[in-house]
């Protein structure tokens, strides 16, 4: 039996189950996956027909857990196959379905809004269709869009949970033409200058000694300038993955065009992963940081972690007038006082503690979390962090003054009046 070569470089293996067609459903089913952002390699493949064959045909729990075992090798990979498995090895009456749904016109009704592994793995199902139907050599249709948002500005606005693989790319690619804060502050060292109010007399001295002293002309020197350093405590629970890893990107942006900036991820415990960020490919970077992750999406413990970053890390970045991005929902089930507390030491050792939450999305977001509760009061500012104008306004408070708009105390001020 010769092997059956696709376009991928997956090739159907020479096992065979009776008169059936699973091995090449198998194969297909791992076509869709790697559309859709896994790496499953033919080796990949050949296990997972054995597995099949090992255990026989039986529970559909059985069958999901073997093929999980084995096409899943990262946590943030479990929803996407999950998805992916339930569309896939379903009635083909689903897909008609959702061709429907996805056609231009459609019944009006209540909008769910879809799960982030549910559009990736759609894309990832009809693309071949796509192609078929391109070869087909169907007639287009054009669509007159001069009076709609073009797609930039839609992709703009769209939520990172929410974005197929492609967007999610074309993110990257967006977040790469960032331009990046000019945040500079004023040090006690010096620099020469044209002109200025302060006067260098060692420089004029030295200067005159090549003319012999004949001709002094007078130097100037003015305060160098640099950025601070930038500190960033980004959350990887299983509620903030999907932002904290777009949002590594732009940290990986913002690593190659200043110095001095120190990124660490925290779930149960925190970890630093500014030499993986230093990487020049952004994907190989982020891939570096998952690798040293030992509890992406798991849990969080936003009180120990800040405590264990306070004592260990804090005198060593948050000098000379230090920048911190918090990045987290402020979901903490564990004790309150002391996130409370040590959110209140991190904000004395900074020059400025900004809370990037992607619950503030939500128009209707209230402070009733005890742990957003314990955190309000200690923070400068509360911003949204869940798509690519988010990014864009976080760039420009960066660089500039302290917008009102983000005060937090609005939100403690409803809070105390409820």
């Amino acid at each position: 039996m010769e092997d059956a070569p696709g376009h991928d470089g997956l090739v159907v293996p020479p096992v065979a189950f009776g008169e059936g067609r699973l091995a090449e459903n198998i194969l297909h089913f791992a076509r869709v996956l790697r559309r859709a952002g896994l790496k499953p390699g033919p080796g990949a493949v050949i296990e997972a027909i054995e597995a099949i064959d090992a255990i026989g045909i039986g529970a559909r729990l059985e069958f999901h857990a073997a093929l999980s075992a084995i096409f899943v090798k990262k946590h943030e990979d479990q929803p996407v196959f999950d998805e992916a498995f339930a569309i896939f090895w379903r009635s083909r009456d689903l897909v008609g379905k959702m061709i429907a749904l996805m056609s231009p016109v459609a019944a009006i009704g209540e909008r769910h809004k879809p799960k982030a592994g549910a559009a990736r793995v759609s894309d990832a199902l009809f693309a071949e269709r796509q192609q078929e139907a391109a070869k087909s050599g169907d007639p287009d249709i054009e669509i007159d869009a001069r009076l709609t948002v073009s797609g930039r500005e839609v992709l703009r606005r769209l939520d990172f949970g929410q974005m197929t693989a492609a967007e999610l790319a074309e993110a990257r690619r967006e977040i790469q033409r960032l331009s990046m804060p000019f945040d500079a502050v004023r040090t006690r060292r010096f620099r020469p200058a044209p002109q200025g109010r302060h006067f260098d007399a060692r420089s004029t001295i030295r200067q005159s000694l090549r003319t012999g002293g004949d001709l002094m002309l007078p130097k100037f020197r003015a305060p160098r300038l640099r950025p601070p350093p930038l500190v960033v405590l980004a959350d990887i629970s299983g509620s903030m993955s999907q932002y904290s890893r777009v949002f590594l990107h732009f940290l990986h942006a913002l690593t190659e065009r200043r110095r001095r900036v120190h990124t660490f991820l925290f779930g149960t415990r925190l970890t630093n992963v500014t030499r993986a960020l230093r990487h020049r490919d952004p994907d190989e970077a982020v891939a570096r940081c998952s690798e040293a992750v030992a509890d992406w999406s798991g849990g969080t413990r936003i009180g120990e972690t800040l405590k264990q970053f306070n004592r260990d890390w804090a005198r060593r970045v948050l000098g000379q007038g230090a920048i911190v991005l918090l990045i987290t929902d402020g979901l903490e089930r564990e004790d309150i006082s002391l996130l409370a507390d040590e959110t209140a030491r991190l904000h004395r050792s900074c020059r400025r503690l900004i809370w990037l939450n992607p619950l503030l999305r939500f128009s209707g977001f209230e402070a009733r979390a005890r742990g957003v509760q314990a955190m309000l009061p200690h923070v400068d500012e509360l911003r949204a962090v869940h798509n690519l104008n988010a990014l864009s306004d976080l760039v420009h408070a960066l660089g500039g003054p302290t917008d009102r708009s983000v005060d937090p105390r609005r939100f403690l001020v409803a809070m105390r009046s409820a």
